[in-house]
């Protein structure tokens, strides 16, 4: 999937549970989704490629976040992250919003393949404001050891 996206033309980067294993080079848990940063001005293009691959949208909160779901392959979680000169912003709701600033862009490894991910720091950010649930918590010990 990421290969098609990146054919596309449609930059995207791992956040969420996969986006630690990324960061930490392998697989630590199992995942209910994978979780996308992806760039807004190419949504559309990005749900096409999902689309042709049998995904469907199961969730829509546009402009906050757009999940798909296909039988068989399972949940993808899109967050569009709107870009200018290299720093990104995701809406929230209730008026909030998401920084990404370029320089938590990075790459990670999963199964021995480098993936974009976003940056453990950030990781770290996304994980404040709510309660953490058991995965978030192993998830979050994983990350401080990074930062």
């Amino acid at each position: 999937m990421l290969d098609a996206l990146a054919a596309a033309g449609c930059p995207c980067w791992i956040s969420g549970g996969w986006g630690v294993d990324a960061l930490v080079g392998r697989q630590t848990r199992p995942h209910r989704d994978l979780d996308l940063a992806i760039d807004a001005a190419r949504e559309a293009d990005a749900l096409r490629v999902l689309a042709d691959r049998g995904y469907v949208v199961e969730t829509d909160w546009r402009p906050v976040r757009v999940e798909v779901v296909a039988p068989d392959r399972g949940r993808v979680d899109l967050h569009p992250v709107v870009f200018q000169d290299g720093d990104g912003r995701q809406a929230g709701f209730d008026g909030a919003w998401f920084d990404y600033p370029g320089a938590d862009l990075t790459t990670g490894a999963i199964d021995g393949r480098a993936v974009p991910c976003i940056s453990a720091r950030l990781q770290l950010t996304f994980h404040q404001g709510y309660e953490p649930r058991d995965v978030d918590i192993l998830d979050l010990r994983r990350l401080k050891t990074m930062t």
